[in-house]
């Protein structure tokens, strides 16, 4: 079943990842994306008519409680606040992470 999987098709994965790589590792990873096609291939050969869905591995729920806002007391925030490395006006001050000066460096 092997030899599913050329050359030119790697690339383009890889180009669509965003991956690069040599052209001494394009055999390597030719072989390996066509050895995880045999994987696929086996898995749909065998029947699973009789095989319930599941959901998950394990019969456990979800034991997290609802997430629901709730009010602070002035205690709670000023305790937030002083463990907060900044803070201005009642609020958590942070570095900025979106660059607006218009030239996208």
């Amino acid at each position: 079943m092997a030899n599913q999987i050329n050359e030119e098709q790697v690339k383009h994965v890889a180009a669509l990842a965003k991956l690069e790589f040599s052209d001494q590792e394009l055999p390597k990873f030719t072989k390996q994306l066509d050895d995880i096609m045999d994987l696929f291939a086996q898995l749909q050969k065998v029947d699973t008519d009789d095989v319930e869905p599941m959901v998950s591995p394990t019969d456990l729920v979800n034991v997290m409680r609802d997430d629901k806002a709730e009010h602070a007391s002035a205690r709670q925030i000023r305790r937030m606040l002083d463990n907060a490395p900044d803070a201005a006006a009642g609020l958590i001050k942070v570095p900025a992470i979106i660059d607006e000066s218009g030239d996208g460096e």
